[in-house]
């Protein structure tokens, strides 16, 4: 999955789930809020005054886990 600016938290969670510990060193609890089944990580930057671009690359640069 591709994420972008527009991806719901709570898709990316599903998705990638690999990228709960992205998104804690970006600052960002959002892996336990209820609103991150609801939220898209533009707005979560937003709220958390971070640049977007920044955690969007990262997260897709995320390797996929071995199965």
């Amino acid at each position: 999955m591709k994420v972008t600016k527009d991806t719901v938290i709570g898709d990316v969670l599903v998705s990638k789930p690999q990228a709960i510990g992205t998104l804690m060193s970006f600052g960002m609890g959002c892996v336990m809020c209820p609103a991150s089944q609801t939220e898209t990580l533009e707005e979560a930057c937003l709220v958390h005054g971070m640049e977007v671009e920044s955690l969007v690359d990262a997260i897709n640069n995320l390797q996929e886990p071995e199965a």
